[in-house]
């Protein structure tokens, strides 16, 4: 939307909100012009211009500065962005045709807290962290912890059904939502969930949830919250293999018991977390397998090499197929640029090991409850073939479960690229899951996993991998066809292309492929909310309108 038009845009705002709450600076614009998406992390490396920046940054404070905003570009013909913190991963915040990105983050109140309903109502700007310090001061706690939570947002978690850490005990962000507040495409309210547990049609909470400011912009958000745990008991296990460990925990959950935390690492993952925690503990240090990918954080040191060179001399001389120091940084990219043969040589020292996979399980709540729980828990396992580890690995895991957030953007300064993959299914097919998604990356990127998020009826799988090329083109082609090859693979085995780290531009291709028919009420949604199609176009495998102004 450059020229004329973006101007009248700039200039209506401004009358709007003030000239303080409104920017064309190149800065603003460079800095929005992205999210966390790795394929746009590997063009903001090589020091380009940003591809797709908005023309202009609004700063609202209000729902109903929100609606005045929305009205007025529907009026202009201007895109609207909903922006949270900007820590997707999926490129869902890339304003692909310019226009206006809303940053919620001024919104940021905890409006209320009901302790006798256990519901609090919040804007959707504010921090997950500063959320969760505010609702611990009540006693309470609404057990959402993804490993952003330090640089994300309620709006985001909403926007795109957020996965916590705890997610087995406490659920999705879409199960303790009961009600939100939306201004759609069309500048119209659109409040939901007002009255409780109503059967009076559809649930318009759950149509909105998930919708990635393709409908609308959530503003503020009822949700329901639990008593703070009195007592946490967290446990490390080993089994035989990832077979016997998701039977194992399909057969708690089956029984009826609730564990907070649910982790099974792969044998190479476990194998370098085990090798990881012995070292600290020689060393007095305090670190197992990290969060989100399940690559553990590299130990502190007082002098550090690069972060490629961190990951892959410290697991080759882990995995006994090189000594610590003796890697330089064109080694290691060389290891990273031959996946299939770093694969296998990992997997040939993982199964030579053959120390089995590690779990970690963790309980909460109640005194009362939580320690009867974790001893049926844990006895469960036991007479599924796990042995316990003790306490360490569980405690390990818990002090370092956010540092994957801040140790993996560190690889792109070192010419290689590190990314992750979610994906579920039911408990039957899982396992083909794993292998054919394990085996698209694998011929494109080193790659390990862990299996989380686990529900009575199936399980989530977390993919981490990374790899290197010469340049940026080639890297984004190998990035690209990975992507497109290991989404193929999960759709082919039963799978959902997404858990909890939504679709955005990404996964955009396979939405059809895994929602089929239903993409056609998607369609007929996003035509009645956004009659003009400015909400975040180009997104979640939605058409854009044929005579859009706005386009690019």
């Amino acid at each position: 939307m450059p020229g004329p038009r973006a101007d009248a845009v700039e200039h209506a705002l401004v009358a709007l909100l003030g000239p303080a709450r409104v920017s064309v600076r190149a800065a603003d614009l460079a800095t929005y012009a992205r999210d966390m998406w790795p394929r746009a992390l590997l063009a903001a490396v090589d020091g380009g211009p940003p591809a797709h920046p908005p023309d202009v940054v609004v700063w609202p404070e209000t729902t109903d500065e929100v609606v005045q905003i929305v009205r007025l570009a529907r009026r202009l013909g201007a895109p609207v962005v909903p922006y949270g913190a900007g820590s997707g991963v999926c490129g869902g915040a890339v304003p692909l045709h310019g226009g206006i990105t809303i940053d919620l983050k001024r919104m940021d109140r905890v409006l209320s807290i009901d302790r006798d309903a256990l519901v609090c109502e919040a804007e959707a700007g504010i921090n997950g962290e500063h959320l969760e310090r505010e609702l611990a001061r009540k006693g309470l706690t609404l057990g959402h912890f993804p490993s952003s939570i330090y640089c994300s947002t309620l709006g985001g978690w909403l926007a795109t059904r957020s996965g916590g850490q705890m997610s087995t005990r406490y659920g999705k962000i879409e199960d303790v939502t009961l009600g939100l507040t939306c201004v759609t495409g069309a500048g119209d309210l659109l409040e939901t969930g007002r009255h409780g547990r109503a059967a009076a049609g559809p649930d318009f909470t759950q149509l909105l949830l998930g919708s990635e400011g393709t409908l609308g912009v959530i503003t503020r958000a009822r949700l329901r919250v639990r008593p703070a745990p009195e007592v946490r008991h967290l446990r490390g296990f080993v089994v035989d293999d990832l077979t016997a460990g998701t039977e194992a925990i399909r057969r708690v959950l089956q029984r009826g018991l609730q564990p907070a935390v649910v982790r099974l690492y792969d044998a190479l993952d476990s194998l370098m977390a085990l090798r990881h925690a012995r070292k600290d503990a020689s060393d007095g240090g305090g670190d197992g397998g990290g969060d989100g990918g399940g690559t553990p954080a590299p130990r502190r040191a007082a002098r550090r090499p690069g972060p490629a060179k961190d990951l892959v001399s410290s697991l080759l001389a882990r995995l006994g197929l090189a000594s610590g120091g003796g890697l330089t940084r064109e080694l290691v990219e060389a290891a990273l640029s031959r996946p299939r043969l770093v694969n296998l040589l990992a997997d040939r020292a993982a199964g030579l090991a053959g120390r089995g996979c590690l779990m970690i399980i963790g309980v909460e709540g109640s005194r009362a409850r939580a320690d009867v729980e974790a001893e049926l828990v844990f006895a469960e396992l036991t007479r599924a073939g796990a042995r316990d580890l003790g306490p360490g690995p569980g405690e390990r895991w818990f002090a370092r479960r956010y540092a994957v957030s801040y140790e993996m953007p560190r690889i792109f300064t070192a010419g290689a690229f590190v990314d992750t993959m979610e994906v579920a299914s039911t408990w039957e097919r899982l396992p083909d899951l794993f292998d054919s998604v394990r085996r698209a990356i694998s011929r494109h990127a080193f790659v390990m996993a862990h299996f989380s998020h686990a529900y009575v009826d199936g399980c989530s799988i977390y993919f981490s991998f990374a790899a290197s090329a010469p340049n940026r083109e080639a890297a984004e082609r190998r990035y690209d066809a990975l992507w497109h090859d290991a989404l193929t693979a999960a759709t082919r085995a039963g799978g959902t292309i997404s858990h909890h780290h939504g679709v955005g531009l990404l996964k955009a291709d396979f939405m059809a492929d895994e929602h089929r028919e239903s993409m056609a009420v998607f369609h007929a949604l996003k035509a009645s909310l956004d009659p003009d199609g400015i909400m975040n176009p180009g997104k979640m495998g939605l058409p854009l309108p044929e005579a859009a102004p706005w386009s690019r």
